[in-house]
């Protein structure tokens, strides 16, 4: 049997230090702190729930963060 692949190491962060950051803000952020994926998402988008290692998503509302997960 194959052994199972270590996933990448993701970058040290918060995703809830997003919430409130513009859409903008946050890409930055995300980008500046190491993540490889950055994903803006609007209310209720419907998505797969296959996890990504190194992408963060962002929900955002009128240009601003309103939820933040990885995966």
């Amino acid at each position: 049997m194959a052994p199972v692949p270590t996933p990448p190491a993701q970058p040290d962060d918060t995703p809830d230090a997003y919430v409130g950051l513009t859409a903008e803000a946050a890409e930055r952020r995300a980008r500046a702190r190491g993540w490889r994926t950055v994903r803006a998402l609007p209310p209720g988008a419907i998505i797969t729930m296959e996890y990504l290692a190194g992408r963060i998503n962002f929900e955002v509302d009128h240009a601003v963060v309103t939820r933040c997960w990885v995966g």
